[in-house]
C-alpha cells in the first residue's frame, strides 16, 4: 500500500483544487502534509525537505524563466495598444468581400496575436469583443463565429513565442538531462526553448491552414453561415485596402521577426529576445499614439500579477515534486509505464489522455510544473524525442482549452459574448475545431518529422 502513496498525493491535490483552494498553496500544502505524515511514521526520508531552499534558489536564478514576465509585458502592452483592433479592421476590409472573409480575417489576426502576445486569455477576450459583434451583425452562424474565435485564440499555446513553450522548454530541459544521466549518457545533450520554438512552427502553421480550410469548406457547403460583408462596410478601393492592411501588419511583423528571428538564429537567448520584444512593444504603442503613463501602469500591474502567479505555482510544484520523489513516485511511474501494454506507444497514449483530462480542471501552468516533470523523464528514457514530446504536449493542452464544458477559452468568450449567444452554441461551434486539433495531433504522432524536420535542418541533429 505504501508504494501507492505518490498516486494518493496526486489525487489529494486534484481534490483540494476542485474544492477551490489556490493552486500554489494546494500543491505545497498537500506535499507538506504528506511529508509530515511520512516523517512521523518513518515511511519517508523527511531530510529530503532540506533541499527546498536550494530548489527555490535555483528557480530565482533560472535565466530562462526571466523571459516569462518580459513576454507577458510584451503581450499586455500590444493588447492595450489596440494593435489587434487595427489589424482586424484592415483584414476585414481586405477579405470581407468574400463569403467567410471575416472568419479568415479573425483566424489570421489570431495567428498574428499568438505570435506577438502568446497569451490565450487576452487573445480570446480581445477577439471576442472586437469581432464577435461584427460577425453576428453580418449574419454569421453563432456557433461558427464562436468556434473560430475560441480556436484562433488558443493558437497562442503553440505558435512561438508561447509562454507555454517557454515553461515546457525549461521543464523538458531538466527532464532530458535527468533521463540521460540515468541512462549513463555523458556529456548529456541539451534541449532549449529555441528548439521548441523551431519545432512548433510547422505544426502551428498546419493548424492555421486546417482552420482556414475548414472555414472554406463550410462556406462552400453553405455560404449563408458566413456571408460576405456588404460593400458599404468596406471603404476604399481594393488597392487602398491592401495597402492599409500592409501598414497595419508591418510593425507587428517586424517585432515578431526581431524576437523569434534572434532566438531561432541563436543571436539571442529567449530572455534577451523577450527584453527586445518588451521594448519593441512600447515603441509600437508609442508609434500608435497609445503609450501613456496610466496605460504603462496597467501593463506593469498585469505583468506583476501574472508573473507572481506563475512563479508561486512553480514554487509549490517544486515542493510537491520533491516530496513525490521522496516517496519514490518517479520509480512507481517508471514501473507502470514499462509494464504497460504497447510499450512506449501505449505509455504516450496514456500520458496524452491523462493530460487532456487534467486540462478540464488544471491550467496549463499546473500541468507543466506538476505532471510533466513526473512523466517526461520516463518517456524520454524510452527513446522519445524531447522536442516532439514538448510540441505534442503543447497541442494537447491547447485542445483541452477548447473542450466543453470546462475549456478555459469557452469561459473567456462566454464572459464577453452578448446574451444572444447561448453557451450551447459556443460548445457546438468549437467541436469541429477540437476534431481538427486531434487530427493534427494524430498527424504529428504518425509523422514526427513534421516537428523535428525544421530544428534538424537549422541546428543539425
Amino acid at each position: 500500500m505504501i508504494e501507492f502513496i505518490p498516486l494518493l498525493m496526486f489525487l489529494a491535490v486534484c481534490l483540494v483544487l476542485m474544492l477551490g483552494y489556490p493552486v500554489a498553496l494546494s500543491l505545497a500544502g498537500t506535499a507538506l502534509v504528506f511529508a509530515f505524515v511520512g516523517g512521523h511514521f518513518e515511511i519517508m526520508d523527511a531530510s529530503m525537505l532540506r533541499a527546498v531552499p536550494n530548489r527555490l534558489f535555483g528557480i530565482i536564478n533560472n535565466q530562462t524563466l526571466i523571459a516569462v514576465p518580459l513576454f507577458v509585458f510584451m503581450g499586455a502592452m500590444l493588447e492595450r495598444a489596440k494593435i489587434a483592433e487595427k489589424m482586424l479592421a484592415t483584414m476585414a476590409g481586405l477579405f470581407g468581400g468574400l463569403p467567410g472573409g471575416l472568419g479568415f480575417s479573425v483566424t489570421i489576426v489570431g495567428m498574428m496575436l499568438a505570435a506577438s502576445t502568446g497569451i490565450v486569455g487576452a487573445t480570446v477576450v480581445t477577439m471576442g469583443l472586437l469581432s464577435l459583434p461584427i460577425m453576428l451583425k453580418n449574419g454569421y452562424d453563432k456557433g461558427l463565429a464562436s468556434g473560430i474565435i475560441c480556436a484562433s485564440g488558443t493558437l497562442g499555446q503553440i505558435i512561438p513565442p508561447s509562454i507555454v513553450l517557454v515553461l515546457l522548454g525549461d521543464v523538458l530541459s531538466s527532464s532530458y538531462q535527468q533521463a540521460q544521466a540515468q541512462a549513463g549518457i555523458f556529456p548529456p545533450k541539451v534541449v532549449s526553448v529555441g528548439d521548441l520554438f523551431m519545432g512548433s512552427i510547422v505544426p502551428g502553421l498546419l493548424l492555421v491552414a486546417c482552420y482556414l480550410l475548414y472555414i472554406a469548406f463550410i462556406v462552400w457547403k453553405n455560404p449563408k453561415l458566413a456571408p460576405a460583408l456588404p460593400e458599404i462596410e468596406r471603404q476604399g478601393s481594393l488597392s487602398s485596402r491592401f495597402l492599409e492592411a500592409v501598414r497595419s501588419l508591418v510593425f507587428p511583423m517586424l517585432l515578431i521577426f526581431a524576437v523569434l528571428g534572434s532566438i531561432l538564429k541563436g543571436i539571442a537567448t529567449p530572455t534577451e529576445a523577450a527584453s527586445v520584444g518588451a521594448v519593441g512593444a512600447m515603441l509600437l504603442a508609442f508609434l500608435q499614439k497609445q503609450f501613456t503613463l496610466p496605460r504603462l501602469r496597467e501593463v506593469m500591474l498585469t505583468t506583476t500579477k501574472t508573473s507572481s502567479m506563475v512563479f508561486l505555482i512553480l514554487i509549490g510544484a517544486s515542493i510537491f515534486s520533491l516530496v513525490f520523489r521522496a516517496y519514490e513516485g518517479d520509480e512507481l511511474i517508471r514501473s507502470i509505464f514499462v509494464d504497460m501494454p504497447g510499450g512506449v506507444v501505449g505509455a504516450m497514449i496514456v500520458v496524452m489522455l491523462v493530460m487532456f483530462l487534467l486540462g478540464f480542471i488544471l491550467d496549463f501552468i499546473e500541468i507543466t510544473f506538476v505532471v510533466v516533470p513526473i512523466v517526461a523523464p520516463v518517456l524520454l528514457m524510452m527513446g522519445l524525442n524531447p522536442v516532439w514530446l514538448g510540441v505534442m504536449i503543447a497541442i494537447n493542452l491547447q485542445t483541452s482549452f477548447l473542450t466543453p464544458p470546462f475549456g478555459f477559452s469557452l469561459f473567456y468568450l462566454r464572459g464577453v459574448a452578448p446574451e444572444v449567444v447561448k453557451t450551447t452554441e459556443i460548445y457546438r461551434g468549437v467541436i469541429p475545431f477540437i476534431g481538427i486539433q486531434l487530427f493534427v495531433l494524430c498527424l504529428l504522432a504518425i509523422w514526427p518529422s513534421l516537428v523535428t524536420w525544421l530544428p534538424n535542418l537549422v541546428y543539425g541533429d
